[in-house]
């Protein structure tokens, strides 16, 4: 991860709006529907460059690909693990925070986002290699003669995915996990060895702890295991970790607590962590630990840069000192 001692290097924490007729190829996609594959493919390349070129142009420092290719950060990969048969797809279902509040849940229930959300009914191995060596080869030509610091691509953390996609064959949550992290963790490896830094994404940690309490750490420290276990062969200098608590209008009464639940955290021991907090204030915290291990309750966090402002899209715009 490079660095900077005479400016603030600048990122964002993800996805970039689509082009809206890649859009429609995206959802029509998403919905089992038939697309031209020649066509859509090539619209991603195009998008890809337009949106590596975009960044340039606003002075972003460390780019992405915008995930042009995903419907979304976190169900993309349905498309890419075995075991997810698209019949026994979920509905969305309301957060905890708003389910609580049952007058303002009817008037933001139309807004809930309507993926593809099939369950987990088998085994569990990756199968999207030639997608993610796509997204590679179009992030790398992209990038060619910009102007541009360092490269990013996102992936989604095996926490996330088993929040949006339901188990219904592994015999446990842990197993469930365990089973995408391996899974994953080709995905992970090969966005390392390509070059670029790899960016897990993982809203569970706190969208998926809304209302955190002394209760549930348990859970929280299974997600981190489970992702330490994922990037085990990577290190920790080639990764960031984007953790944030969603794009969405709510009373986020568990956003806080949930902080302090991670941060004091004796699990946690992955660096770099972004954190994009409800308040839409955004500190890049970077463990000051050297390498992956057990990090100690008194272990210093440093908070290195900070910045805001949502997207209107499923990111937030983040800009961090690294």
């Amino acid at each position: 991860m490079k660095k900077s001692t005479h400016k603030i290097l600048t990122t964002h924490t993800g996805s970039l709006p689509r082009p809206e007729d890649l859009q429609h190829m995206l959802e029509a996609q998403d919905q089992g529907g038939q697309i031209d594959r020649v066509a859509f493919e090539a619209r991603v390349r195009e998008a890809v460059k337009e949106v590596v070129q975009r960044q340039a142009s606003c002075g972003i420092d460390v780019v992405n690909d915008g995930e042009m290719s995903k419907i979304s950060y976190s169900t993309y990969v349905k498309d890419r693990l075995t075991g997810f048969d698209d019949r026994t797809a979920l509905s969305p279902s309301l957060r905890l925070d708003i389910s609580e509040f049952p007058g303002f849940a009817k008037r933001v229930g139309a807004l809930l986002l309507d993926y593809a959300r099939p369950a987990c009914t088998g085994p569990i191995s990756y199968r999207g290699k030639a997608d993610l060596e796509r997204d590679i080869a179009n992030l790398k030509a992209a990038v060619e003669g910009a102007n541009v610091t360092e490269v990013f691509m996102t992936a989604a953390s095996p926490g996330v995915i088993s929040l949006f996609l339901a188990n219904q064959y592994y015999p446990t949550h842990e197993a469930y996990l365990y089973a995408l992290a391996d899974a994953m963790k080709e995905e992970y490896h090969a966005i390392y060895q390509a070059g670029f830094l790899l960016q897990l994404d993982c809203p569970d940690l706190a969208v998926g702890m809304s209302g955190a309490d002394e209760a549930n750490l348990p859970f929280l420290h299974l997600h981190l295991q489970a992702l330490n276990h994922a990037v085990r062969d990577i290190p920790p200098d080639r990764l960031r970790l984007h953790l944030c608590w969603g794009n969405y209008e709510g009373p986020r009464w568990g956003s806080f607590r949930c902080m302090k639940s991670l941060l004091v955290s004796k699990w946690l021991w992955i660096s770099p962590l972004c954190l994009p907090l409800p308040t839409s204030i955004s500190y890049t915290l970077l463990t000051e630990r050297k390498g992956i291990g057990k990090r100690n309750s008194q272990d210093p966090i440093g908070v290195l840069g900070m910045i805001a402002e949502p997207t209107g899209t499923d990111g937030h715009r983040t800009i961090g000192r690294t």
